[in-house]
């Protein structure tokens, strides 16, 4: 049950949920995949997303089992676990300068979405601030590291928050875009690869919906499409 995928250069972490839950490794090249023989045991955990830390020295895994944040050295080594701010730590993305924000689903709780930012070396900085919507997934900071973009699946919405220089999180808009606002179904999200426009998955509609991004981090939407099989789960963007 392969749920997220970390790519760094030729390295390639994948996070595995199903059975006993592990990250392992494979080297990229020439377009074809080979394992390394590194698998980590996750034991006792329910991760839901693998990335690498922008120094690429460790692997970060969000466990909603346990409300913490894992941070795994690349080269090997003892596992760090930090207690998450909030409940349920779902999805996450960084900014350049190393700022991570967290998504938290407070278990589906109707109302209590929420996200949160540490610092380097995971140091909490903002916690649990709140965006009135419910059952938050992913997470995706924009190229400049201002604002970041969170799809709440619980009512079909995307929130966006401002990120200040110190890290430090403040909510901008509950509803900067809807997929289909008070519908269940938006899941993955992912920016161009110039920043200027957001896509994101709505699964159960089978539709991807695209919005321009302002330079004040708003969002206009600017489309959507249809017609994507059932199985449809996540997207990428270039």
């Amino acid at each position: 049950m392969p749920t997220s995928v970390a790519v760094r250069d030729a390295s390639v972490f994948v996070l595995n949920a199903g059975g006993e839950p592990n990250v392992t490794g494979f080297t990229l090249g020439g377009g074809r995949l080979a394992p390394t023989g590194d698998t980590r045991a996750l034991p006792g955990t329910d991760p839901a997303q693998i990335g690498f830390t922008p120094d690429g020295a460790s692997l970060i895994v969000s466990d909603r089992a346990n409300d913490a944040l894992l941070a795994l050295p690349v080269e090997g080594g003892e596992t760090k676990r930090q207690p998450s701010s909030g409940a349920t730590p779902y999805g996450f993305d960084f900014t350049p300068d190393g700022t991570l924000v967290v998504t938290e689903a407070f278990g589906g709780t109707v109302g209590a979405a929420a996200a949160s930012s540490y610092a380097v070396g995971l140091r909490p900085v903002s916690k649990s601030i709140a965006n009135t919507r419910s059952e938050v997934c992913w997470a995706v900071v924009t190229k400049d590291g201002r604002y970041v973009f969170v799809t709440n699946f619980g009512d079909g919405s995307i929130s966006s928050y401002a990120i200040g220089a110190d890290g430090t999180l403040s909510l901008v808009d509950a509803v900067a875009g809807s997929t289909i606002l008070g519908e269940k179904g938006v899941r993955d999200e992912a920016l161009s690869s110039d920043g200027r426009f957001l896509y994101t998955l709505d699964a159960d509609a089978r539709k991807v919906f695209a919005f321009a991004v302002r330079d004040d981090g708003r969002l206009d939407p600017v489309g959507d499409f249809d017609g994507l099989p059932a199985t449809t789960a996540g997207l990428a963007a270039v």
